[in-house]
């Protein structure tokens, strides 16, 4: 079996300020500013400050476009800039042309962010069915037992927010190709820790925002759209800048622009944009396959020490289904455990009754260790 090949950690940890105060192992919450991004920012607001227009930012949103895509395996005339997830899927959920009569699938372990822009749509007589899920998410056999003739939707995340389990995006988008629905996915919880490839996995649809696993700032993320779908959404709002020709500004010609920009309305986040540029660049320098591997790595050594330590780990392990996020539950009072654990400096989201555990490619095997340490085995 080939070897896995990882990231150099030590020299990407300089790079985060985060490694020098605590074991930060909380990148489902929200990721952490590496030094290039903060640096990057912090250029473009002095820049701001002296000069007003854009000068050497001129082709931002191209640059930030192209890399965008590079992460997916897109084109860059498919990515529209939005502020987060939910923004962008709810562009989606109200462009899609639906009907009365027809049914959104979505399962019971979704983030807010993909189920209330589809039960939003309930007014307007369409059904949003959330579907138990089957082993931590949803799998074509769940979505087979769930669907009918009126599935024209589902909706799904590439990994489940409270326990990392990994959807088969190939599978399920396959299965949205055959049956005619529209597949839209929901990508924060994986992109910038697991390959994403839109192309191989059929996806129509694709909202991400950056702080997570991006580790770019908040308020900036985006929204992929597959050109060939394009013209078959219905473009719910429109701004100064959605049209062809908009700097014909007192033309008032309402052609919306060929690509996906026609989704953006107005004035850009240029300093978000700035900051989640430098940020996808950074980690496609070191290789997303590497951070995987390293994450998995790091997931799969976690596991081990709570299970020998005695704790119940809820996340599915299977090789298929496993990723960054290692979820468990502890013996007696789970918010104080989370407490011992932040006050031992090791940063870790409680998710309902579960501790969260999330490391990243600049992470270490002793800092992973370090859950088990500070909370000790289970007292039987």
């Amino acid at each position: 079996m080939r070897q896995p090949i990882y990231p150099d950690v030590e020299d990407i940890r300089r790079l985060f300020p985060v490694t020098e105060r605590c074991a930060y192992l909380d990148h489902a919450a929200v990721g952490t500013l590496s030094d290039p991004v903060r640096q990057a920012m912090g250029a473009y607001l002095a820049h701001r400050a002296r000069w007003a227009q854009d000068g050497p930012y001129e082709h931002l949103a191209d640059d930030l476009r192209d890399a965008l895509a590079t992460l997916i395996n897109s084109s860059p005339e498919e990515i529209a800039f939005v502020q987060n997830t939910s923004e962008g899927l709810n562009i989606v959920a109200n462009a899609l042309p639906l009907q009365a009569g027809d049914n959104v699938l979505f399962c019971d372990m979704e983030f807010p962010s993909n189920v209330y822009p589809w039960m939003n749509l309930e007014r307007r007589g369409i059904e949003a069915r959330c579907v138990p899920h089957d082993g931590g998410g949803l799998t074509v056999a769940a979505l087979a037992a769930h669907a009918d003739a009126r599935t024209r939707v589902v909706a799904v995340s590439s990994v489940e927010f409270l326990n990392g389990f990994r959807t088969d995006l190939p599978a399920l988008g396959s299965w949205c190709r055959e049956h005619g629905a529209t597949f839209v996915v929901d990508g924060i919880q994986s992109l910038g820790v697991l390959p994403m490839d839109v192309q191989a996995c059929h996806v129509d649809c694709l909202s991400c925002g950056g702080p997570k696993w991006l580790m770019g700032p908040a308020g900036q993320g985006f929204l992929y759209v597959r050109q060939e779908r394009l013209n078959e959404l219905h473009t719910p709002f429109a701004g100064c800048i959605s049209v062809a020709g908009w700097e014909d500004w007192r033309d008032y010609n309402l052609a919306f622009l060929p690509d996906a920009r026609r989704f953006e309305l107005g004035c850009g986040n240029v300093i978000g944009q700035v900051g989640l540029l430098e940020a996808v660049r950074l980690l496609l320098d070191v290789g997303i396959e590497a951070i995987e591997a390293w994450t998995l790595h790091l997931a799969d050594l976690l596991v081990e020490d709570l299970q020998q330590r005695g704790y119940q780990v809820v996340s599915n392990r299977s090789p298929h289904r496993r990723s960054a996020i290692v979820s468990f539950r502890v013996a007696g009072d789970v918010a104080a455990a989370h407490q011992q654990l932040l006050g031992a400096g090791v940063f870790v989201s409680k998710r309902e009754d579960l501790i969260r555990v999330s490391p990243h490619g600049y992470n270490t095997e002793n800092e992973v260790l370090r859950v088990g340490e500070v909370l000790g085995g289970v007292q039987v």
